[in-house]
């Protein structure tokens, strides 16, 4: 990869762990234990305790992605960076742009 291109995909890494990090905060604010006094009624409790199922999945995939984000920033400078793992073919910049967390191209994601 260029420099202009690392430089360009190390700001999006920054913003997007950024990002990811806010979403952590929410997260674990939606996570957070049903008292049982809430005065909910039954179906409504229901509700809320599905609603926090939904959001501990998605907080888990989220420490997954910013885990991964950390990664690839200090992989960044690294001549292994943007090649896939399994095929050891360049990863495109497009992608990498949009998940800059990719280990894998694209044909072989779809493995």
């Amino acid at each position: 990869m260029k420099k202009e291109e690392i430089d360009v995909l190390e700001a999006k890494i920054l913003e997007a762990i950024q990002l990811t990090e806010e979403k952590i905060r929410s997260l674990e604010d939606a996570t957070k234990p049903i008292s049982p006094e809430n005065s909910i009624g039954r179906i409504s409790r229901m509700d809320a305790i599905n609603n926090k199922s939904v959001a501990e999945a998605a907080l888990r995939s989220s420490r997954q992605k910013l885990s991964k984000l950390k990664i690839s920033l200090t992989k960044l400078d690294k001549p292994e960076f943007g090649i896939c793992v399994f095929c050891k073919n360049k990863i495109r910049p497009a992608r990498l742009m949009y998940m800059p967390e990719s280990t894998r191209c694209v044909r072989c994601a779809d493995r």
